[in-house]
């Protein structure tokens, strides 16, 4: 591909609607849907959308934890086969709105690959603005591509790393989960888990993150949320269900100013297991109000 083939620089991490509209079917853009649960293999999808299957191979399922990161050598298979060079610019979405593609984008970015964004909103801010959609197909056909991934030291935090930061006065570990499951007081949608939050742990549930039109709030709003919950403390470990949500908390922190945030990949669906590590419960920490700004989670385990 020559330098005059690459897609418009995308603007951040973050676009919305009229900006893929008006990139659409550029050379070396490529559009991704990464839709889970319900919303997985939809009848219908933004124009020329390739499948980005948390669900099916692109987690690794010898992991005792559900949509674990695979390794570089089957991650870096998964994206050839799905046609993305290193070249390309990357948009992805899900049917949610914002539940899963901030997990495609933050799996990009582990990887090394820095030319990624989610759309606002998803694919029900794409079709309220009217645009086209197409019927879903099977799965991607074309050719494959020279996508290789260059693990990014850091970008996922494992149980022990989290345990440190717990420790440490200067870390925050966020968790995405309803204020409910992070209590103790809701059950958790995976059986055998037990109920509560890691201690010393924060609760910043994603769906505070965005307006009650689907979209991120604003980035003054962003970071006040962060620093209702966090203090003014700028190391941040994020954690959910499994490792899904807590990247629409690395977008937000992202998009907010954090610097080199951490998402834990095993999130409640390890710590959470029968295990030594403790877990407390019991009200969640005091975080932003859910007022008018904020949105119930939603998704097919709301804080997945």
């Amino acid at each position: 591909m020559t330098p005059s083939q690459h897609a418009a620089p995308l603007p951040g991490p973050l676009v919305g609607t009229d900006w893929l509209a008006e990139h659409l079917g550029a050379p070396g853009l490529v559009v991704l849907d990464a839709s889970v649960g319900a919303h997985r293999g939809a009848a219908r999808r933004i124009p020329g959308a390739r499948p980005f299957d948390l669900d099916g191979e692109l987690s690794d399922h010898d992991a005792p934890a559900p949509h674990t990161m695979p390794g570089p050598e089957r991650f870096t298979e998964a994206l050839r086969r799905l046609g993305i060079d290193d070249t390309d610019t990357v948009v992805v979405y899900d049917g949610a709105g914002l539940y899963s593609a901030p997990r495609a984008w933050w799996m990009l970015r582990a990887s090394g690959f820095d030319r990624a964004a989610v759309l606002d909103g998803g694919l029900p801010a794409w079709t309220a603005a009217g645009r086209h959609v197409e019927a879903t197909v099977a799965a991607y056909a074309g050719p494959r591509g020279s996508f290789t991934a260059r693990p990014r030291a850091g970008a996922f935090a494992d149980a022990a790393a989290v345990a440190a930061a717990l420790a440490d006065p200067a870390a925050a570990v966020v968790d995405a989960r309803t204020p409910g499951r992070f209590a103790g007081t809701s059950p958790e949608p995976r059986p055998g888990l037990r109920g509560g939050h890691m201690p010393g742990a924060v609760n910043l549930p994603f769906g505070d993150l965005q307006g009650p039109d689907g979209l991120m709030r604003p980035a003054g709003e962003l970071r006040e949320a962060f620093r209702a919950v966090a203090g003014d403390r700028e190391r941040l470990y994020l954690s959910c269900g499994s490792g899904v949500t807590a990247c629409v908390l690395a977008l937000g922190a992202e998009l907010a100013g954090y610097r080199d945030p951490a998402v834990y990949d095993g999130s409640w669906s390890e710590w959470g297991m029968p295990s030594h590590r403790p877990v407390a419960t019991g009200r969640p920490a005091a975080g932003p109000a859910a007022g008018p700004a904020a949105r119930p989670a939603a998704g097919p385990a709301a804080g997945g």
